[in-house]
């Protein structure tokens, strides 16, 4: 089944010319089907870049899913244009009425800054505790995973004395768990932050079950008891070539980084990168959309 998406979406051109299902607006009026409503908070610099990315994986699974899109504020993006931010994107203030399915929260390059000296803090918590009783359950992927770790139960990040990035190792502590359902033994998945969550405040909260850990990189997939809230503190939805650009930006900006560990064949970063998380992220998308949005979520939305 597709993703439905605006009509004229820039990703809806790069989707269709790899086989992944979209459908446009214009068209899907004309189908009788109750599709699942996804709202993207999309937090990241380049907008449309990480709008395919999501709508990739939204795209692999059975599900009709119509996606809104909505911005944190009315600022000007520096790498997003003033037309497709005012076409395709929406302020809180015309959707708070509303609620939705299943909510995705990206990650945001403000890993080294205190939370409350984000200038949009206050606005991100007024989203979480908004999130909790309009959405039947929300995906908060990296910075936002850190911020919904502080905001609803507690837990401070630490910062780390280098950039935490490349591509690592996993595995599950749970079983039997329907967002593992079809996991291999070990996993890979992209990571890229400045901080961490201890291990053993996770594990220790009453609220809240650690699934999947790494030995290099830490906790990975944290689920609320509740299962509102599921938290992963990499990226399963970066493309092949999305840390390598990171990379160069962040060398180009002079930044005391190391390049990605496990990533670049022998280490070299002229080499293309071999992606090898991609099945676990559609996997990981396609579990939460399934057991944790469309099995848990009413009819009539008005009942979330």
């Amino acid at each position: 089944m597709p993703v439905r998406i605006p009509d004229n979406l820039p990703a809806g051109k790069i989707l269709n010319a790899e086989n992944i299902f979209v459908m446009p607006d214009s068209r899907a009026l004309h189908q009788d089907i109750r599709p699942i409503r996804v709202l993207v908070l999309n937090l990241m610099p380049n907008k449309i870049e990480t709008e395919t990315q999501l709508l990739r994986m939204l795209g692999n699974t059975p599900l009709q899913i119509e996606i809104d899109l909505m911005r944190i504020h009315e600022k000007q993006s520096k790498h997003t244009s003033v037309d497709h931010m005012a076409t395709f994107y929406c302020d809180f203030e015309q959707i708070n009425h509303r609620n939705y399915d299943g909510m995705i929260v990206t990650g945001a390059p403000l890993g080294q800054i205190n939370f409350e000296e984000v200038s949009y803090w206050t606005r991100i918590c007024e989203i979480i505790d908004w999130s909790q009783q309009h959405v039947t359950s929300t995906l908060f992927l990296c910075w936002a995973a850190h911020a919904a770790f502080y905001h609803l139960y507690g837990l401070k990040r630490q910062l780390l004395k280098r950039k935490r990035v490349g591509v690592f190792k996993h595995v599950c502590c749970k079983q039997h768990v329907p967002l593992l359902r079809g996991f291999d033994d070990q996993f890979t998945a992209p990571h890229s932050r400045f901080s961490e969550i201890d291990i053993e405040k996770i594990v220790s909260h009453p609220d809240l079950e650690l699934l999947a850990v790494s030995d290099e990189a830490g906790a990975y997939i944290t689920l609320s008891k509740d299962m509102k809230n599921l938290l992963i503190t990499g990226h399963p939805e970066y493309d092949r070539e999305t840390l390598a650009q990171e990379y160069e930006r962040d060398l180009q900006q002079n930044l005391p980084v190391e390049k990605p560990v496990n990533y670049f064949p022998d280490e070299n970063p002229q080499c293309t990168p071999i992606t090898n998380w991609r099945s676990h992220g559609n996997l990981l998308i396609s579990n939460w959309l399934n057991y944790y949005v469309y099995q848990e979520t009413p009819y009539k939305l008005e009942k979330v």
